[in-house]
């Protein structure tokens, strides 16, 4: 099947959605995601945020009208000759730009004392959508923060329901225990009894949940992201395949992760051992420093990035007397003290 998205054409194989070739296309095409994971690893994950939406100015050859809405490119199939319009579709920039302002709404801006900072999805979209305002006065809802294991913090100010936790705790875990309670403005994210969300693969809600509404405990206000440096490590573990990203600071280990890829979606799930129970460097074969794909704080200056070498193209005479005005200034001929002029 052929597809055109901002001029790019490819083909895709039949039930390939407007999202996954956009990522196929990358740079600017790729529309941004708060409730979408690969099929491959949550099912049932995309449709709800809103932020994927996309201009499609034909529908297939058989019907190459155009769709009179913008579509959710998560959700919506690829037809053979589509068109679509994506990061060159004024009216899909405008309504992304609309949801963002929706999904902050009643998001706090706490980013300065929340543990996601650095990291989260809400922050990258709204920074990336240019000269944005808010044009809420009315008063935001707010939560108390809410205990719901022991290791996972609720602050359910931050939430945007994207349902990423409860796809998680459905599919990976024996029994969902939490969910979403109420409706409409009244609908959250708690537990049906306080404090029980204890299994062995709790914590990746943590890893999938894109903004600051769950956090981990261990980890709270213990530092930064951006001071801390990624490793890619691993362990035997019977559990999991034991593949995780140890944040340290020096020779500590501040938190461990699962290792997600340039979309922030996880790789491979990793259990609770692996993530809340080994802290000592000493239980891990640290593979290396962990590249950080994509734009973010953590990228900025990364060591793990090639650096290109500089060269300065100077011809001979701005060169001459370097050599020896950096003698002169060094002073290599001038003794330090009375022990060094006595042995000259």
């Amino acid at each position: 099947m052929k597809i055109t998205i901002d001029g790019h054409q490819l083909e895709v194989a039949p039930g390939t959605t407007i999202l996954q070739a956009a990522r196929m296309v990358g740079g600017a095409s790729v529309p941004p995601t708060m409730c979408y994971y690969s099929p491959g690893k949550l099912k049932d994950c995309g449709g709800k945020c809103r932020c994927c939406l996309v201009e499609v100015s034909k529908g297939s050859e058989r019907d190459p009208r155009p769709m009179p809405k913008l579509q959710p490119s998560c959700v919506t199939a690829v037809q053979d000759g589509m068109e679509v319009k994506s990061g060159t579709s004024e009216r899909a920039v405008k309504a992304r730009k609309a949801v963002t302002e929706f999904l902050l709404i009643n998001h706090p801006l706490d980013c300065p004392v929340c543990d996601q900072a650095g990291e989260c999805d809400l922050q990258d979209l709204a920074m990336n959508t240019k000269d944005f305002k808010s044009r809420f006065v009315e008063q935001k809802r707010t939560f108390e923060p809410e205990d719901i294991g022991p290791y996972i913090q609720l602050h359910m100010n931050r939430c945007i329901l994207c349902y990423r936790c409860v796809r998680l705790a459905d599919q990976l875990t024996d029994g969902r225990v939490h969910g979403v309670v109420g409706r409409g403005e009244h609908a959250q994210i708690s537990t049906y009894i306080s404090n029980v969300i204890d299994n062995d693969f709790s914590g990746n809600v943590i890893d999938v949940c894109p903004v600051g509404a769950l956090t981990d405990k261990t980890f709270r206000f213990k530092s930064r992201v951006w001071f801390a440096k990624p490793y890619d490590a691993h362990r035997n573990c019977t559990k999991c395949k034991g593949k995780t990203v140890l944040w340290m600071f020096g020779d500590d280990v501040l938190r461990v992760t699962a290792r997600k890829d340039m979309y922030k979606e996880v790789d491979d799930f990793i259990c609770n051992e692996c993530r809340f129970d080994h802290k000592d460097p000493k239980d891990w074969t640290i593979e290396g420093p962990r590249k950080i794909t994509g734009h973010s704080v953590q990228s900025v200056n990364n060591y793990s990035e090639p650096l290109k070498k500089v060269e300065m193209k100077v011809d001979d005479l701005i060169l001459e007397g370097r050599k020896s005005d950096q003698k002169k200034i060094s002073m290599v001929d001038v003794p330090l003290d009375k022990k060094d002029k006595e042995e000259k």
